[in-house]
């Protein structure tokens, strides 16, 4: 009980820090070796599918410009999908495309439907076969599934990956990326199924901003092959599908979270370490899943250059 306590007064703390806009965060880490933050600094430039899984919140423009770049740059055909918001059946719905078409792109368009028929025609679905990226937006992560999962639009989704193009999602589009994915829940969370862009992972969002540290940890207990990754607002991970290494971009953290605090707690009593169910990493700190997976010492990269409005190019 008492280790629960310093993990959640350790979330908070953190919480507090990045609501203060970690203007001393060049100096908090300037400690950190320049050696092994260049040991993979292009990883995550491999061509391949890309994933680029946000926290929610307003997001930085390092955010949206890394989906533009991995999506082509000026020859991206960008497909937004508005489905998991209430609005997307209103008239409002244009809104969500005034910022795409502001970027000198090939072409963006809006995909969106509430009929499982419509998602599995072939035609209708078309816009996403032609697609180099793919955005989903916030809102009830329910809403894609129920009328998305199992149909063509997952399948195109999976094919856009297969051939080097780039999903992105904030918020709910962030959850769905999962097969195992946290639908609903204060501190208990609902399970259901996503759609299994990321193997071997949970999501979460929100993630210091609402505390949602409990029902993380809920979750990865009760699927301890998973890691969790708790994504705070304004801030995301960049994801190689192929090499699965991801790499953090924004202005918050993003927390690894592992099973059984009553199991790892038997191994020692460091925080952030070995022993703990938690892993902080900062913006451009990279990873490798399978090894931090397997707790390995090296298996987080600190980022060289915690300049917040640059550490996003990879």
């Amino acid at each position: 009980m008492v280790r629960v306590v310093l993990y959640a007064g350790l979330l908070v703390g953190v919480a507090v820090v990045f609501q203060l806009r970690t203007s001393l965060a060049s100096w908090a880490f300037a400690s950190r070796s320049p050696s092994m933050s260049t040991v993979s600094a292009r990883s995550l430039a491999v061509p391949g599918g890309s994933l680029v899984i946000c926290g929610g919140g307003k997001l930085p423009d390092q955010v949206r410009d890394r989906f533009l770049e991995l999506a082509g740059g000026p020859k991206a055909r960008i497909v937004i999908i508005p489905t998991a918001h209430a609005y997307a059946d209103t008239p409002q719905v244009k809104q969500a495309l005034e910022f795409w078409k502001g970027q000198p792109l090939a072409s963006v368009s809006l995909f969106h439907t509430r009929s499982r028929a419509k998602a599995d025609d072939k035609d209708y679905v078309r816009p996403l076969a032609e697609a180099t990226g793919v955005w989903i937006g916030g809102g009830r992560q329910q809403y894609l599934t129920d009328v998305y999962l199992g149909t063509e639009v997952e399948r195109q989704l999976k094919a856009l990956l297969d051939r080097g193009g780039v999903i992105g999602g904030t918020s709910a589009g962030a959850a769905v990326m999962t097969r195992v994915m946290i639908d609903s829940g204060r501190t208990e969370a609902k399970i259901a199924q996503g759609f299994d862009f990321l193997e071997g992972v949970v999501v979460d969002q929100h993630f210091l901003k609402r505390g949602r540290h409990k029902r993380l940890l809920g979750v990865v207990r009760q699927h301890p092959d998973l890691i969790g990754l708790g994504i705070d607002e304004q801030t995301a991970i960049v994801v190689n599908v192929r090499s699965k290494r991801i790499k953090v971009i924004g202005n918050s953290y993003v927390v690894a979270c592992f099973p059984s605090i009553e199991a790892e707690a038997d191994r020692g009593d460091g925080l952030g370490g070995p022993s703990s169910p938690l892993e902080f990493l900062r913006p451009g700190d990279e990873a490798d899943l399978s090894r931090l997976r397997s707790r390995e010492a090296n298996a987080v990269i600190p980022g060289l250059d915690l300049d917040l409005d640059s550490v996003g190019a990879l």
